[in-house]
Formats: C-alpha cells, structure tokens, sequence
C-alpha cells in the first residue's frame, strides 16, 4: 500500500506542504494556510452547488463551513499578530476560535496602532465578515461562555446538548451561490488588508 506521504511521478498531482511554509516567517505561515482554508471552502461550495444531483451539499457544508471560520481565525489572529509587532507588543496570537471575540480585538488594535488603515476604512472592508459573524452568533444561539464554534464539526456540543440545526424543526438552509459570493468578497477583503499590513506596514516598521 502506498504511503499517504509520498510522491507522484507527475509533479502536478503532488501536494508540497512546506512549499509555502518558511521555518523563519512565522505570520506568513499562518496567512499562507488561512487562504488555504478561505479557498478551499470557497471551491468546495462551488462544487456542491454544480454538482448536487445526490445531495451532497447537505454534507459537504459541513466542512465548507469548517474551513470558512477557521480561514476567518487565522486570518484575523494574523492581523492581531501584525499589529502588536507594529505597536512594539509581545503578544502573538490572542484568543481562543471565538471569530466574534477575535474580530472585536482587531478592531481595538486597528483604532489604536497609528497606522494607514483607519478604523473606518477597516469597517467599511470587513463589513460583510462583520454582518456574516453576527448573523453566525445569533443562528448558533452562542453565548460568552459557549460561542459554539464547534458546531459545524460536531453534531452536539462538550456538555452533550445538540447544536441548533439537530433539534429545528424545519430546514435550516444556505444558499450555496449567496455563500460564494459573500465569502469571496470576505476572503478579498482579509487578503487586501493582511497582505497591506504584512507587506508595506510590518515591513516598514522594521527596516
């Protein structure tokens, strides 16, 4: 049996994982993977959209819905790296997978850290990952102590209570071609804003 861990003869059909990690660029190893899991619920939606004959959206959202939140941690714990490095913080990496708590720490730092991007124009480019991260907390019924952001990787959560999609009577429904769209302008806007801070602020900040 061939090993998980092995090559192709056909270079096109293997997949590097260190061909975009450096052992030395922390924060771009992690931006590097957030666009990975951004994308990969990106195409996966896709594909369940045009191909659904068997209905395996019903299952495959799962992990579109996986991927899309932990693309949105990693790409706003990034920028919370990015941005205590620039404000000369040793902090790294803050909070735990709670989005909105994430989200709402960014925002704290973007106020404050004195560079180019103004809390406004941050606002304006995160404003549907904002509407999007409201409109989760309410459908999930999250709270402070339990944001429930298992629950598209597990049916119930730690105390063994079912999330909210087991118990609804009636469908819980998404709109696969609505969640490219939303979720694409999301992943642009992310990109545009850690690829700013990365590549022009964090940069110039430390020549």
């Amino acid at each position: 049996m061939q090993p998980i861990f092995s090559r192709n003869q056909d270079y096109t059909k293997i997949a590097f994982l260190n061909w975009r990690i450096d052992k030395w660029s922390d924060i771009l190893n992690m931006l590097n993977i957030a666009d990975g899991f951004m994308r990969s619920a990106i195409e996966l939606a896709k594909f369940s959209a045009n191909n659904n004959e068997d209905k395996a959206a019903d299952i495959l959202i799962f992990p579109v819905l996986t991927n899309a939140n932990h693309g949105i941690e990693l790409y706003l714990k990034a920028m919370t790296w990015m941005l205590n490095k620039i404000m000369a913080q040793e902090a790294r990496i803050e909070g735990s997978h709670n989005i909105r708590q994430i989200y709402a720490t960014v925002r704290a730092k973007i106020k404050t850290y004195g560079g180019s991007i103004s809390i406004k124009d941050f606002n304006e480019k995160t404003e549907n990952l904002d509407n999007y991260i409201e409109e989760l907390f309410a459908k999930t019924n999250a709270t402070p102590k339990n944001d429930k952001m298992d629950f598209s990787r597990y049916p119930l959560d730690q105390k063994y209570e079912s999330h909210f999609y087991v118990d609804q009577i009636g469908n819980v429904e998404i709109d696969l071609e609505n969640f490219v769209v939303r979720f694409s302008e999301t992943y642009e806007s992310l990109k545009s804003l850690t690829d700013f801070l990365y590549h022009i602020e964090l940069r110039q900040d430390h020549i």
